[in-house]
């Protein structure tokens, strides 16, 4: 039996202040949508519908390729956002989940476990609900002599008596798709809003006799709300600390997880230590028996076994095994290091690639470079690489040993085993073996303090 899911989605979310649609806000890398849409693919829904509205070309954008787009013209509340899905699944047969983009806490298993009890007790309609401790803002379920729903009153809509009801809608229901469309063309806006409420089908149907059942989960979090950036910060911190467990859990060692962020999807390899202070990004893939941080954020990473990074940056770039890199280094996009390679203090590489035990200690800019194995680049180095108008590259031969404070200036080739001493401006190629040594004669001045001093 087919099982479908409508998210809405088409609300502008004011109390954000912002110029994004709400539910584009992201929590742990993602977009609190992306964790919805996510979670009704791993409860088993073989379709989903978007209803979109405010910023509709960009939410669109994000759910392109995972879910079928209805347009919300005007937001006249939740039958009426439904209701646009109509054309995606009137001809359907079977179930269709029902929930908001911006409850991004929401898990598969309650879904599941929400379209099972749905099924079996042969209901047209199941709501989901919890119970709070503050429940202000919610709507309130309210529920008969033996115990059925009755209707869901909106807050703003309900008596003082009704508002003391802790068991509130969470917003999310099971419907049978079958007669859904047809119930919510007869909703008319009588509330205090002027909308047309969802809520209202579940009255019409207790009405017409029809069965309506309600699901009560005791895990109320799953169904916390995101409406400003404050609520947005406290359901980061419960995602974040789910993304933590489930690394602790696979054998990762986390510090401190209450200083430590990491986004849904990184990689971390087992017996690896995270220290305080730590930010892993994107798509960053992280090998066993590192040690990363304190202090550094990885970006779209791609980290070996055995590797330390302390209060670095690495975006975008492929570190290989047993590198040791900062503390105080920045790695740029297209950086990749060999095996054991070394990056100190102080160093920033871009769109390199340095070979298997070679060192970069202190102190040192490689930009737009070849570095071979085994060669040591000495404190204060500089791959001159932009001349105002374009980058060029500069080649390092394996064995190398390039002298402190030398500035390379590209387009330039050290062969292999040369050395360049200290203090040079290189702007010639230096042949393999060859020592090359540009600077000034030293000029003494004898007794110089003495004559200043009568000066």
């Amino acid at each position: 039996m087919k099982l479908a899911a409508v998210i809405l989605a088409a609300g502008k979310g004011t109390r954000m202040k912002s110029k994004h649609p709400k539910v584009l806000h992201k929590l742990c890398g993602q977009s609190m949508l992306s964790w919805v849409i996510d979670a009704v693919a791993a409860a088993g829904v073989e379709q989903t519908v978007v209803v979109v509205g405010h910023g509709a070309e960009q939410v669109a954008r994000e759910v392109e390729g995972r879910a079928q787009v209805a347009l919300q013209a005007e937001q006249l509340g939740t039958a009426h956002a439904l209701l646009q899905a109509g054309p995606h699944l009137k001809d359907s047969q079977g179930q269709v989940l029902v929930l908001c983009g911006d409850t991004p806490l929401i898990e598969a298993d309650t879904l599941s476990l929400l379209v099972q009890n749905h099924r079996s007790s042969g209901a047209v309609a199941t709501v989901l609900t919890t119970e709070m401790e503050d429940p202000a803002g919610y709507g309130r379920v309210i529920r008969g002599d033996r115990g059925g729903v009755c209707r869901i009153v909106e807050h703003k809509d309900a008596s003082p008596e009704e508002r003391k009801i802790r068991e509130i809608n969470t917003g999310i229901y099971c419907f049978e798709i079958s007669g859904l469309f047809a119930a919510l063309g007869q909703v008319a806006p009588v509330n205090s809003q002027g909308e047309y409420y969802l809520t209202d089908v579940i009255e019409m149907y207790v009405r017409e006799g029809k069965k309506v059942n309600a699901m009560l989960s005791k895990n109320s979090r799953e169904f916390i709300g995101i409406n400003d950036r404050v609520q947005l910060a406290e359901v980061e911190q419960i995602m974040r600390r789910r993304v933590l467990r489930n690394l602790m859990e696979s054998g990762v060692t986390v510090m401190d997880p209450a200083s430590t962020f990491v986004d849904h999807g990184v990689v971390v390899g087992r017996d690896t230590v995270i220290h305080p202070f730590t930010f892993l990004e994107g798509r960053t893939v992280i090998g066993e028996d590192c040690v990363i941080g304190p202090g550094s954020r990885l970006s779209n990473a791609t980290v070996g076994n055995g590797v330390t990074i302390q209060y670095s940056i690495v975006l975008d770039s492929l570190i290989g095994d047993e590198c040791s890199i900062g503390p105080y280094s920045y790695l740029r996009p297209e950086t990749r290091l060999e095996k054991g390679v070394k990056v100190g203090d102080f160093v920033e590489i871009k769109k390199s690639q340095i070979g298997k035990g070679s060192k970069v200690p202190h102190l040192s800019y490689v930009g737009d470079a070849i570095l071979g194995e085994g060669i040591n680049i000495g404190a204060g180095t500089i791959t001159c690489n932009y001349d105002g108008h374009k980058k060029w590259p500069t080649r390092i031969g394996d064995g190398a040993f390039i002298g402190s404070n030398t500035n390379l200036v590209a387009p330039v080739e050290i062969g292999a085993g040369a050395v360049t001493g200290a203090g040079s401006t290189i702007t010639r190629d230096v042949p393999a073996g060859a020592l090359a040594v540009e600077r000034a004669d030293q000029k003494i001045v004898p007794d110089w303090s003495h004559r200043k001093k009568k000066k």
